[in-house]
């Protein structure tokens, strides 16, 4: 019998753009992540928006992904000091667990990109504190990246991924 593989059919809908109330739903560490300035070690923080999906009847979740830096040009640093209102310490910037992060509400202010084929897909431009003003927002449906593979399987149990240079075309 044929196992046939197929491009897959995208339905993606993202998040509309503006100023959207938001709670840290994850923190995945990516590993090392080959780039154009070499490897650097990665971490996706991932919120979800109080918007719904229509289509879904679930919450829209947006994505960034930073180096693991609190280096005072970093992204993650930058990204973290105007979602605490406030520098790091130099105590803080000895090690600070992103891990804390989750549970934690803010705004997310969310922008479309367009790739060259057309697609759209949303892009975090920033993170800015929580609105007082706002009730709290509390994680729902989700289950975070690393739980998932014990919860779900990852399809990867007959042992290591291969590297390219193995695969036999």
């Amino acid at each position: 019998m044929p196992i046939i593989a197929k491009k897959p059919e995208s339905n993606f809908t993202p998040c509309p753009e503006g100023l959207h109330q938001a709670c840290c739903v994850d923190v995945v560490d990516l590993g090392f992540v080959k780039g154009p300035f070499g490897e650097k070690h990665k971490v996706e923080i991932r919120w979800q928006t109080e918007m719904e999906n229509p289509e879904t009847q679930r919450r829209f979740e947006v994505r960034s992904w930073f180096t693991l830096s609190l280096h005072e040009k970093a992204s993650l640093r930058k990204t973290l000091e105007a979602w605490r209102g406030r520098k790091f310490t130099e105590t803080e910037l000895q090690g600070f667990d992103l891990e804390k992060l989750l549970g934690v509400n803010c705004q997310v202010q969310v922008i479309h990109n367009i790739t060259d084929d057309g697609k759209v897909f949303d892009n975090v431009q920033a993170v800015v504190g929580h609105n007082p003003k706002v009730p709290k927002l509390v994680p729902l449906d989700y289950v975070r990246v690393k739980d998932r593979a014990a919860q779900h399987g990852n399809g990867n149990s007959s042992g290591p991924l291969t590297d390219d240079d193995s695969i036999p075309f």
